[in-house]
């Protein structure tokens, strides 16, 4: 058993990576060792566990493309699966894992697909979760992100969306079935109250 990330795939493999009929599990960044077989293996590798090295190639201000590229050297905490006889993973529902590394999925989260009950579970109020897509040129920090939903959108209805430029939503906007907002060349907005969509 092996954990394979994201910043250790080629790109013309990324679609076959990202095919979660071929590989359906995806690691949730929890891990639970045994304390005592952690110091036997700390100790029988010289206090090195020889984790894979992952190179991500970043920029020093994320928020600029154009500053100084650098390389990032990490180890995945998730790659220890292979250092472990008899490791095993976990299988829990998707209901349990809601990921946050994109804005795409902060809209959901931020959205009313979602709703947080009494006990702290965020459970989903439809019986798919609509697919989005904003535009990475604006839409990737989450400063940027909250500088133009600083109002999430109604997703109840929506099947996706797809933001293509610079957009401003203001609040009360209603998605519903598939909506795409073409890049208008420049800074638009999507009016307070309206529906986007079909």
């Amino acid at each position: 058993m092996i954990l394979r990330d994201t910043a250790q795939t080629a790109p013309e493999e990324m679609d076959y990576f990202t095919d979660e009929h071929r590989h359906p599990f995806f690691h949730t960044n929890n891990l639970w060792f045994d304390l005592v077989a952690l110091r036997e293996a700390l100790t029988a590798r010289g206090s090195v566990l020889g984790l894979p090295l992952i190179r991500n190639e970043k920029t020093v201000d994320p928020g600029d493309k154009s500053s100084t590229p650098v390389i990032q050297i990490e180890s995945a905490m998730g790659a220890a699966i292979e250092v472990f006889e008899g490791a095993t993973a976990i299988c829990v529902g998707r209901d349990r894992f809601l990921p946050v590394k994109t804005t795409n999925e902060l809209l959901l989260l931020r959205s009313d697909v979602y709703e947080l009950t009494s006990e702290g579970k965020l459970i989903a109020q439809t019986d798919a979760t609509p697919e989005i897509s904003l535009d990475t040129s604006y839409f990737k920090l989450v400063d940027e992100f909250s500088e133009r939903i600083p109002s999430a959108p109604s997703l109840r209805k929506a099947r996706s969306l797809k933001v293509e430029g610079d957009w401003t939503f203001e609040p009360g906007v209603k998605v519903v079935g598939n909506a795409v907002l073409h890049d208008q060349g420049g800074p638009a907005t999507v009016p307070a109250g309206s529906r986007v969509g079909d």
